[in-house]
C-alpha cells in the first residue's frame, strides 16, 4: 500500500480462507479502480479453493458494499463479478436492491445500487461518505443482517 501512495491502516483484525466458514455471513468492502476489485481481495476469493471444493461457504449470506473514486467508476461491475464469487461458492447473494427509497434520490450524488451501497472517495481519496450514503448504509446492513439470520436457523 505505500508503494501505492496509500495511506497507513489501522490494525484491524484480517479474516483469512480458513476462519471464514466460521462466520454465519459476510459483506464485503471493495474498493476498486478501473470498474475492479482489488488485486488484494481476488487474492484473497482465490485463496477459498478449499473451502469450494468442501461446501465450506453453502448457504452463507453474501453482499458488498462500494467506494470508487468517481461515478461510473464500477460499483456495479464489482458487484457483478463478486456475485461469480458468491455463486461458486454456493452462498446467498444478499443485494441492498431498492430496500431503500434513498437510493432513487438525485438530490446529491451517491454510490448506492441494487447490488449494494457505496460512496464515491473522490480521485484523491479524500470524500467521505455523505449522510445520505451513511443512511443507506444502515438500511443495507440491517437487510443482510436479517436475511443471514433467516438462513441460520
Amino acid at each position: 500500500l505505500k508503494q501505492m501512495g496509500a495511506p497507513p491502516k489501522p490494525d484491524y483484525p484480517i479474516i483469512n480462507a480458513d476462519e471464514i466458514h466460521l462466520y454465519d455471513g459476510f459483506l464485503f468492502g471493495l474498493s476498486g479502480r478501473y470498474g475492479i476489485m482489488p488485486a488484494q481481495m481476488k487474492n484473497f476469493m482465490d485463496s477459498t479453493g478449499k473451502l469450494w471444493y468442501s461446501g465450506g461457504l453453502v448457504a452463507k449470506a453474501a453482499g458488498c458494499f462500494f467506494s470508487t473514486g468517481s461515478q461510473g467508476g464500477g460499483q456495479e461491475t464489482m458487484g457483478l463479478t463478486a456475485v461469480t464469487f458468491f455463486s461458486y461458492q454456493g452462498m446467498v447473494f444478499v443485494p441492498m436492491g431498492y430496500i431503500d427509497k434513498r437510493a432513487f434520490s438525485f438530490d446529491e450524488p451517491h454510490g448506492a445500487s441494487p447490488y449494494g451501497c457505496g460512496t464515491f472517495a473522490g480521485p484523491d481519496g479524500s470524500r467521505q461518505p455523505s449522510e445520505l450514503e451513511k443512511g443507506m448504509a444502515v438500511s443495507h446492513g440491517k437487510h443482510f443482517g436479517t436475511i443471514a439470520a433467516k438462513l441460520t436457523k
